[in-house]
């Protein structure tokens, strides 16, 4: 007995550690609900059949549109998470930058998802296509003829050209470039000789004539001047077609020669691109000093530039980078060149007409370099000072820009170049090339701002900077700023909050009334990233502020486009060392 009396006790004194258990059993799990929307054609609000809506992460949940464009979500857990919706030759709402990289799928959708809410509502953009077909003089197949597509995109605010994909032609000489946005666009086609040349080396004295297929600018012109411009709207699909004559094309050859007297000994960048060797680029270049597609070679045996051309006039670019000594690479330094590399130019005029040319000699000179003196101005009255940064941190002060404002680029990119420090004080701009360029400046230190960036007088926010081939640009000057100004932009009390349903978001242009090279890319602007955004590192002076519910490539240096805008902006003034306070107005509120 008084073991069974003890043992009940026992049980009774572990019965109270042992009730939390069913309450660990019984934690609620998350709330789950069923979304429903609709997915629509945005260039025609026609409802999208399967159209793919899906959660981002581990969930798994996804779901087609049916006919009606309808979609539902089931077991969906409560709480914001991120959609995305997709369906081929469609994209959602895009980026706001316009660099070809980013102009499939622009930023997913976040949701917040409530026991209660609306159905959502998406849509989707149709992409567009250019096609067509390439005839050739002969009438023989136009196979594997290399087509270029550019596009002209915004960048810092104006709008420029940039290469958008290569193809070839098929079989049956067609080509096609999809899942294009819309916009605005030229094609070319690259060079084509009949056949290859029997031997590398060409003599000197050598008349050496072969059939090719010169570049062509749709529909016939011979330069990007005279390209037709290809408009695209939403899911338009456009056809361009070609007819390439079939011309000789004649043997034009030159020695590049050294300072020193002496042919350049080296490779050309077809053989060994990144060889620390001495290395020789070649361009080819129109009347107006836009490059063309012809491709040049360098022949190592000869210490000759060859290049076959159709009658015309051109101008032949040669860029040797040779070493000042032996021994290992020092740190790379400006241009991204070694301290051991330095770079030197050289070019001749030439006119093809029915003959070959040969014994050309390109005089090549040290590269000139774009020297840009930076200074400061203090707040305090104090005289103009050097960067507080130097000691080769100018990079993570300033970034200088130099843009390609002339003709579009036959390389890929949109003709960018970014100065490097090449001394304290001062950046240098590098690989640039001839002709004219749009410089801007973004500052990596907020606590500064632009003041003005000149060359030799000219106000380089006004104009661009125009530098002849082989020479150096007028002295150029970037001075900053220390009393920079902030403006905090506050989303109305009503759009503050993150409510149940599509997240809206706005983008937000804070564009300047001035000429300045400070390039203020846009901002985004939403609920959950909370109700202001406060921009820093502004110069002082008036400000208009666009706001737009969708992302926007807005090229907002251009005043004609500004004023077409449905809405004139809020204007606010910036004072110095101070900070402005903005409402933002919303469209449709």
């Amino acid at each position: 007995m008084r073991t069974l009396c003890a043992a009940f006790l026992l049980a009774a004194s572990l019965a109270p550690a042992q009730q939390p258990q069913p309450e660990a059993q019984n934690v609620p799990t998350p709330a789950r609900t069923a979304v429903h929307g609709v997915v629509r054609n945005a260039a025609t609000g026609a409802p999208l059949p399967r159209a793919l809506v899906r959660i981002e992460g581990d969930s798994g949940i996804g779901a087609l549109t049916d006919g009606e464009g309808r979609f539902e979500l089931p077991g969906v857990p409560v709480g914001p998470l991120i959609i995305r919706v997709r369906k081929p030759g469609f994209n959602d709402r895009p980026y706001a930058t316009e660099d070809v990289g980013y102009q499939g799928d622009g930023p997913a959708h976040s949701v917040l998802v409530a026991t209660v809410m609306p159905d959502l509502a998406f849509a989707l953009t149709p992409t567009s296509a250019i096609h067509g077909h390439i005839e050739l003089s002969t009438g023989d197949p136009a196979q594997g003829i290399e087509l270029t597509l550019l596009k002209q995109v915004v960048s810092n605010g104006r709008a420029v050209w940039a290469q958008n994909g290569v193809t070839k032609t098929n079989g049956d000489g067609a080509y096609r470039f999809a899942g294009l946005p819309a916009g605005v666009y030229a094609l070319f086609t690259k060079p084509t000789l009949e056949s290859e040349p029997a031997a590398t080396a060409v003599a000197a004295i050598a008349k050496v004539v072969r059939n090719g297929y010169p570049t062509v600018f749709y529909p016939e012109a011979r330069e990007f001047s005279g390209a037709t411009r290809i408009r695209l709207a939403a899911g338009q699909q456009a056809e361009a077609n070609l007819l390439l004559p079939l011309e000789p094309f004649y043997t034009v050859t030159a020695t590049p020669i050294l300072p020193n007297g002496k042919p350049f000994e080296g490779k050309g960048t077809e053989q060994n691109f990144f060889s620390s060797g001495p290395v020789l680029l070649e361009a080819i270049l129109d009347a107006a000093g836009n490059e063309l597609a012809y491709k040049a070679q360098f022949n190592s045996a000869t210490h000759s530039i060859q290049v076959n051309l159709p009658d015309g006039t051109y101008t032949l670019l040669a860029i040797a980078i040779v070493r000042k000594s032996s021994g290992p690479d020092p740190p790379v330094g400006p241009g991204g060149l070694s301290q051991a590399q330095e770079s030197f130019i050289g070019f001749t005029e030439l006119s093809v007409d029915g003959h070959a040319v040969s014994n050309l000699r390109i005089p090549l000179m040290v590269t000139p370099g774009w020297p840009i003196h930076l200074r400061v101005v203090r707040s305090n009255g104090q005289p103009a000072q050097s960067n507080p940064n130097a000691g080769r941190e100018l990079q993570k002060l300033v970034t200088v820009t130099a843009t390609n404002a002339g003709e579009a680029p036959m390389d890929s990119g949109n003709g960018n170049t970014t100065a490097d420090e090449s001394e304290p004080e001062q950046l240098e701009l590098s690989g640039a090339g001839p002709g004219p360029h749009w410089i801007s400046v973004q500052l990596n230190d907020r606590s500064l701002c632009v003041d003005s960036f000149s060359a030799g007088g000219v106000n380089l926010a006004r104009e661009p900077l125009n530098v002849a081939l082989g020479a150096s640009p007028p002295p150029m000057e970037l001075t900053l700023r220390d009393d920079c100004a902030r403006l905090a932009l506050t989303l109305p009390p009503m759009l503050a909050a993150f409510l149940p349903g599509d997240e809206p978001f706005y983008t937000v242009y804070v564009v300047p009334d001035f000429d300045t090279t400070a390039d203020i890319p846009p901002m985004t602007v939403h609920p959950s990233s909370g109700a202001t955004l406060t921009v820093d590192g502004l110069t002082p002076g008036s400000y208009h502020v666009y706001v737009f519910d969708r992302p926007v490539r807005l090229e907002y240096r251009n005043p004609a486009v500004l004023a077409a805008l449905p809405t004139p902006g809020q204007q606010v003034t910036l004072s110095p060392g101070a900070t402005a306070n903005l409402m933002l107005e919303i469209p449709g509120q």
